[in-house]
């Protein structure tokens, strides 16, 4: 891997051959984006502030100019084409007619969201030796005041001028040459900068951190394994008494926040090494969960366990989402899972429990999620030295795609996999910045994906449209018109939000790894899609509706 990331590096060397930054082509206005502007997500259209839209993380937008009547009338207005190596992950922030967007080697730039002209563009060096398992992608800034946010590939948080693209401060996180890297969006939260970081692979120990939004300066960390300090500790027992100082639980996707109850939700990724869990036996808690914290204070408030003892690495990465729902005749404040497990579950947000939990996909290795919150265990699951045939594979029933909900139809919209892996398991000694895996998965069978409409209040299925791609990556976006737009194997689609019915679709050339925003400049609608290294934004012509 190391020897990939270094020729990668070498190829895009002349890229920066200039220098760290790259001179701006002009400095832009920056209006002052507040707190109360994040609160209030997207109630102001023509912008998009946060990774999933809003705090809910519920990718849901009220535009309705673009409907399943006229979507079919959907033509491509402008491209803007990228001279980096890789592809694009990152969910672009809009605001006030500018796009800011991070892609391949943490290059950023802002765009004009009318024509796709550069306004500017910044890329930091990055070291040679550079450790990071899985893409050299970035998934998006955050914003608040006059500046923008994003993490690193190298295990920094950095800040940036929404005018110019100048740096303002770059803030260590973790020593990469350890295996620690940084890829998910910021979450800006009052005036602190709450971010994850990755490298479970290297035997890590996660956290999540909190930094102040005007200096960089750490305020505070919240670690997803359980030290000797932590009522969890007790869950690392076995051979290695110290497992949990490289037991993993990344935090590399993006987090929700409930204003009300000012608390962060994040979800936590799988348990180290992978595969084996031999020397760290027990839950391993705080690993493959998802975590309610104070955001002032980072101090857990409740967790929820998805996969006890994980040795599929199946993480808990994915979005929660927030909503206030009916449920049984009451209301209930929930956050709602669709998990790489398998389970969707419903968890009362206020106090992490349980109320549902159910499958959407195949799953081989639990029957059910009992009363207690625990998953009923099928035997002979376990990774073994000769193989051990489980569902889902590692890749899971979802992934870190984000998903769109619709309150109105009461749908969460959730690109599903159907896949099967062997699952291998063996000792690996554990040294810094080398690969902890304790095995590896060989993918078996027929694999399936879909764009899959989860009914919340009953767990299941509403329809689904199987794509003919065996994996897709992209994530979805729902609009209070009714549609929903995702894709597969280049294929940015749009579907009819209650019925699941195709309505349009466009070839983008290059397959999708991120979600469809939508946003409003001039009383006309948009909807932009990063694919491949290209952002495309998608239009009716103008003058009709």
């Amino acid at each position: 891997m190391r020897a990939i990331i270094d020729r990668t590096l070498q190829l895009t060397a002349v890229i920066a051959a200039a220098g760290t930054w790259s001179v701006a082509a002009q400095q832009i206005a920056a209006p002052q984006v507040t707190p109360q502007d994040l609160r209030d997500g997207l109630k102001d259209a023509s912008r998009w502030l946060i990774y999933s839209g809003d705090y809910s993380n519920q990718r849901h937008s009220p535009l309705t100019q673009i409907t399943p009547e006229n979507v079919h009338r959907l033509t491509a207005q402008w491209a803007f084409q990228t001279d980096t190596l890789g592809k694009f992950e990152a969910t672009p922030l809009v605001l006030d007619g500018i796009i800011y967007v991070t892609g391949p080697l943490d290059t950023g730039w802002a765009i004009d969201a009318r024509t796709g002209r550069q306004l500017w563009r910044q890329r930091r060096e990055l070291p040679r030796d550079l450790i990071a398992c899985c893409g050299l992608v970035n998934r998006g800034f955050g914003v608040l005041g006059d500046r923008l946010f994003k993490t690193t590939l190298d295990a920094h948080v950095m800040a940036i001028s929404m005018k110019t693209g100048a740096m303002l401060w770059d803030t260590v996180m973790e020593n990469y040459r350890n295996g620690y890297s940084a890829t998910a969006a910021p979450l800006v939260v009052k005036d602190k900068v709450i971010v994850g970081m990755a490298g479970a692979e290297y035997g890590v120990r996660g956290f999540i951190d909190a930094y102040d939004a005007q200096t960089g300066k750490r305020s505070w960390r919240f670690f997803t394994t359980a030290g000797p300090e932590d009522p969890g500790h007790t869950t690392w027992r076995g051979m290695d008494p110290k497992a949990w100082e490289k037991g993993g639980g990344s935090t590399w996707a993006t987090g929700a926040y409930d204003p009300e109850l000012n608390l962060v939700y994040w979800g936590t990724g799988n348990a180290g090494p992978d595969y084996d869990g031999s020397a760290r036996e027990g839950d391993n808690l705080y690993t493959a969960s998802i975590v309610a914290l104070d955001a002032d204070t980072g101090r857990l408030r409740w967790h929820y366990q998805f996969t006890p003892h994980d040795v599929w690495d199946w993480d808990s990465t994915q979005n929660p989402v927030l909503a206030d729902l009916t449920i049984g005749g009451q209301p209930r404040k929930v956050v709602m899972f669709a998990n790489r497990n398998g389970f969707f579950y419903l968890l009362d947000r206020a106090t992490g429990k349980l109320i549902r939990g159910k499958p959407f996909i195949e799953t081989s290795w639990a029957k059910e999620i009992r009363a207690d919150g625990r998953p009923m265990l099928l035997p002979n699951n376990i990774p073994s030295e000769e193989g051990t045939r489980v569902c889902p594979d590692q890749s899971g029933g979802t992934n870190w795609m984000p998903p769109s909900f619709d309150k109105a139809l009461g749908l969460l919209f959730v690109t599903a996999r159907e896949s099967c892996g062997i699952f291998y398991t063996w000792k690996d000694d554990y040294n810094p910045g080398d690969s902890y895996r304790g095995g590896a998965v060989q993918r078996v069978g027929e694999s399936r994906s879909a764009l899959r409409a989860i009914d919340v209040a009953t767990g299941e299925k509403r329809w689904d449209f199987p794509y003919t791609s065996p994996q897709s990556w992209a994530g979805v976006l729902s609009t209070a018109s009714g549609l929903v737009f995702a894709g597969a194997s280049g294929n940015f689609m749009a579907f009819d939000a209650r019925t699941g019915k195709n309505l349009w679709h466009f070839q983008t050339g290059s397959a999708v790894y991120a979600g469809a925003i939508t946003y409003m400049v001039d009383g006309r609608q948009y909807v932009l899609l990063p694919s491949g290294t290209t952002l495309t934004a998608y239009a009716l012509p103008a003058g009709s509706n």
